[in-house]
């Protein structure tokens, strides 16, 4: 039997902040290959990642489960009251960076996967997908993986990301889908001159201030079925005029919308560039945009995929889990493109703090929601 709680911490021993592996897939790549599991490195970059299969490639069916080991800094270490990497145990709960986000969410799909494979072979094929690069760019992390799969004709018929979805408490939430998320950074240029004479330069403030605010404003869409209204939020405006007598000659501002699938990027691309392009000609200024995309809006309608996973929480745990498409981005964002995805995972409040931590009785609920996922997949 494989201990989840034991695999999580030891797990979290590994010093793995993005891009470093830290031990992490060695140690996961050691238990899978001892289990029977096919195992490849797919290093891409900087960035280590792990493929590892049980059974049979290219089966018609095969259960992937997708997660990432690398974690997020640790900011002050000094605030921590428990060794970051020290995977401390008390009053219940397992301390340490990556505790909750999400290297016990790694260790539970693994302990399932290898007790399934070794107590209950089944007729098919389970793939782990697992990645160092989701906290940081995320660009050679479970994009590389899926690259790989299929220039070697590898594919998932049904996979589960494993990252915190529960809001208060376990099984409580489950995510089907995610909002995109587009960022665009506007430089607006005018000319320089003395603040007393303003009418031989040309302020570009006005009209970065005007394009800011008309941007935030406007109702991007009244939400959906599944999804809440899409949202605008100016992030900064920079222009670094230390001079009160002088008038700038350029000054920058940022926006992130965070989308539902009533847009994509492209359209929000054409809408922010013809507000610009209108600030622009109103102001006689200059307005230049680029645009930096993190992912699009995705769904996975409610079927068979989420009917198994709200059966095998709702087993467990005795809760039936919302479908939630709310928070931020994650790798299902790459995944939906293979395949057919959801996530579901334990309680995220800790995620990213200082003394990060985990329930030790929601790890071994964890895994026995994976497992039951695994039964009832291959049995059906």
């Amino acid at each position: 039997m494989i201990d989840p709680v034991d695999l999580t911490a030891r797990l979290v021993r590994c010093p793995s902040i993005t891009p470093e592996e830290g031990g992490a897939l060695v140690l996961l790549q050691d238990l899978l290959e001892e289990a029977g599991f096919s195992c490849t490195r797919v290093d891409r970059g900087e960035t280590s990642n792990l493929f590892a299969r049980w059974g049979d490639k290219g089966h018609a069916r095969t259960f992937g489960y997708n997660g990432h080991t690398d974690v997020v800094p640790l900011g002050d270490v000094n605030e921590w009251t428990k060794p970051p990497f020290g995977a401390e145990i008390e009053d219940g709960w397992l301390y340490g960076r990556g505790a909750t986000d999400m290297k016990s969410g790694v260790a539970a799909f693994v302990a399932a996967a290898v007790e399934f494979v070794r107590d209950t072979p089944p007729e098919g094929a389970l793939i782990l997908a697992i990645t160092g690069d989701e906290e940081g760019p995320a660009t050679d992390g479970t994009v590389a993986l899926l690259d790989w799969m299929a220039a070697q004709g590898e594919a998932m018929t049904y996979c589960l990301v494993g990252e915190p979805t529960s809001a208060a408490d376990m099984g409580d939430m489950m995510k089907i889908g995610r909002r995109g998320s587009i960022s665009a950074f506007f430089t607006v240029t005018g000319t320089q001159g003395h603040v007393a004479y303003p009418h031989k330069a040309l302020n570009p403030m006005p009209a970065l201030v005007t394009l800011m605010d008309r941007l935030s404003r406007h109702e991007l869409d009244q939400g959906n079925a599944h999804f809440d209204p899409s949202t605008l939020a100016v992030t900064t405006i920079d222009t670094g005029n230390t001079a009160t007598n002088v008038i700038p000659a350029e000054t920058r501002g940022t926006v992130n919308i965070r989308f539902n699938d009533t847009h994509t990027s492209a359209s929000l691309t054409d809408w922010l560039q013809s507000e610009a392009d209108k600030v622009a000609a109103e102001f006689g200024v200059s307005v230049a945009m680029t645009t930096r995309v993190s992912g699009e809006s995705f769904l996975t309608p409610p079927g068979p995929l989420t009917d198994l996973v709200a059966r095998a929480v709702q087993r467990e745990t005795n809760r039936v889990p919302v479908m939630s498409t709310g928070g931020g981005t994650s790798d299902a964002r790459f995944v939906m493109r293979h395949c057919p995805v959801v996530e579901f995972g334990l309680v995220g409040h800790r995620m990213h703090a200082v003394d990060e931590r985990v329930r030790v009785e929601q790890i071994n609920q964890l895994k026995g929601i994976y497992t039951s996922i695994l039964h009832d997949y291959f049995s059906g």
